[in-house]
């Protein structure tokens, strides 16, 4: 079996070595637009050889892991140039966009939208690791536009990663990552803008900053390249979702103002209920 990934980074890198891992003699090919990307991938395994258009149509499965903006400019011409046989999915943090793209496109059965939720603050070939998919979700867009044969594939593929698949409409999938997951990277990317701002003494922050601290802003180290686009597709989500974290913000402000302590206790003791709701997710 020949698998294309086109994106060489955690994602798509951590995709290889999970083929690798779990598909019985699989070939892989991979392509990535930073050239010293290509080489790290080669170099440390995750691919066999790389993988150009003109062996696009040798490829059984590609892999697109990419920014969702550049998934957009290329999705549609990759199912052009596979074979009939041949299964293309995309790993990207917006689905609604994607599959409105490839809505009407001859080829769409070729075509499986995907979610994984997982990732680390890391990027590139060297943060890639064959259990990043261990355990975590996969969500999966419009299933019944996807080929039976190529979707049973890809099941078993996850399943022998010891994924947890789960269905979901590609608006509904927006509408809950930007609370689950964009409005936390945009958190953290604000705090850290905040503390450096207001701390113009680097050393100070790093000798003070504390598991909380470090925890809050891990994501803030994400790649700016990715993230732009992500929240440029959902930005009426996310949006909405801004509404109402900042009006929390000035409301737990305003408690603060009126030294109303009591009431933070109280909303904060409420909030401590999400424990029971994460830990029953796990």
């Amino acid at each position: 079996m020949n698998i294309g990934i086109i994106g060489l980074g955690l994602i798509g890198g951590s995709f290889a070595l999970a083929a690798r891992k779990h598909i019985s003699g699989c070939v892989l090919f991979g392509e990535d637009i930073n050239e010293e990307h290509q080489k790290q991938a080669l170099s440390l395994n995750l691919i066999d050889q790389e993988l150009t258009s003109s062996n696009y149509a040798e490829m059984d499965v590609i892999i697109l892991a990419v920014p969702v903006d550049t998934a957009l400019e290329r999705a549609d011409i990759l199912l052009d140039q596979m074979n009939d046989n041949a299964l293309l999915m995309d790993a990207g943090s917006t689905k609604a966009s994607i599959c409105t793209l490839l809505e009407l496109h001859p080829k769409r059965n070729q075509f499986l939208a995907t979610h994984p939720i997982a990732g680390t603050e890391f990027s590139g070939p060297t943060a890639a690791f064959d259990d990043l998919y261990r355990t975590k979700a996969q969500i999966l867009c419009e299933t019944h536009k996807t080929r039976p044969d190529l979707l049973e594939w890809a099941l078993q593929w996850f399943k022998n990663m010891e994924m947890k698949v789960q269905e979901m409409d590609p608006k509904e999938h927006d509408k809950h990552i930007a609370y689950v997951s964009h409005l936390s990277h945009i958190s953290s990317f604000m705090l850290g803008k905040t503390v450096m701002e207001k701390e113009k003494d680097e050393k100070a922050i790093f000798a003070m900053a504390g598991s909380g601290f470090a925890s809050t802003v891990r994501l803030a180290k994400s790649s700016p390249a990715m993230w732009t686009p992500i929240f440029q597709q959902n930005q009426d989500n996310i949006l909405e979702v801004l509404k109402q974290y900042i009006a929390n913000l000035e409301e737990f402000k305003s408690l603060m103002e009126q030294s109303n302590y009591d009431a933070i206790h109280q909303k904060m003791k409420q909030t401590n209920a999400i424990r029971e709701i994460l830990a029953g997710i796990k």
